[in-house]
């Protein structure tokens, strides 16, 4: 990928490179950001296809300005829902979108300014790692608004993050949670005064990240991705760190008293 902006959909989604760290932009402000189908796609196939040989250190997902992150799905990916099938397949097309940013085999940072509700807090939640502005508002206001539900994988998402009482609590009272309470319940890491120290925040943690050993990242991700789903079997991974390229090459950086050079191998 480029430093130059790489267009999944250009008018809805933006994505751009630089020294190793990919920063994509949901970009409907005028909406909030609200999530179409081909701002879900786009993600998505980011996630899927980034390239896991040391070259790409994180992906930071935001908001094209201080304004919004993400609103949840446009409402007009609704319309012509009546069917079991529609409601089924929906949720369907945004676990595989959800999955597939839990499984980015690279670091994921959502940089929150604004609202981040429904599908953007979907997004939020996926991500590895939360930081925010503190104008941020999380939450899934559907009780007051749509009158729909989270899927069952989302509601595990939440409660695997902040408990099934506050879960309760912010669905049935459609609480928008801000930023300070947001930090305390473990929600998002940091809050930041504005979208510049945001920003500036988001990419000096993903310099950091690309300082660190790309299985232990990969191994941990997956560990509690598992372990949300009640699996509880890790051996695969296990031996892929201990018997990797990089195992080796940390303990000879240890006792060589050297920085590692990791390969993700």
């Amino acid at each position: 990928m480029s430093q130059a902006a790489v267009q999944q959909d250009e008018a809805e989604f933006l994505v751009s490179e630089i020294n190793g760290i990919i920063t994509a932009k949901f970009n409907r402000p005028k909406t909030r950001n609200a999530l179409t189908f081909a701002m879900y796609e786009g993600i998505a196939d980011l996630c899927q296809n980034v390239k896991a040989d040391g070259s790409v250190k994180a992906i930071i997902v935001t908001g094209v300005d201080e304004k919004a992150f993400a609103a949840g799905t446009d409402m007009a990916q609704f319309r012509n829902f009546s069917t079991p099938e529609d409601a089924i397949g929906y949720e369907d097309k945004i676990e595989r979108v959800l999955t597939a940013i839990e499984t980015c085999k690279v670091p994921t940072i959502a940089a929150i300014s604004g609202p981040c509700t429904g599908g953007g807090a979907g997004i939020a939640v996926a991500c590895d790692l939360r930081i925010a502005t503190s104008d941020a508002r999380f939450g899934f206001p559907i009780a007051r608004t749509l009158g729909n539900c989270l899927s069952i994988n989302n509601y595990a998402r939440l409660v695997s993050l902040v408990g099934a009482g506050r879960v309760m609590d912010m669905i049935l009272m459609a609480r928008l949670i801000g930023a300070e309470d947001a930090q305390a319940i473990g929600l998002i890491s940091e809050v930041l005064s504005d979208h510049t120290a945001l920003m500036a925040r988001a990419n000096e943690m993903a310099e950091t990240l690309g300082g660190h050993a790309p299985l232990t990242m990969r191994a941990t991700k997956e560990a509690l991705r598992r372990i949300r789903k009640g699996e509880r079997e890790g051996s695969d991974f296990v031996v892929e760190c201990y018997t990797s390229a990089d195992f080796k090459e940390g303990m000879d950086a240890f006792l060589g008293k050297r920085k590692p050079e990791w390969t993700g191998r």
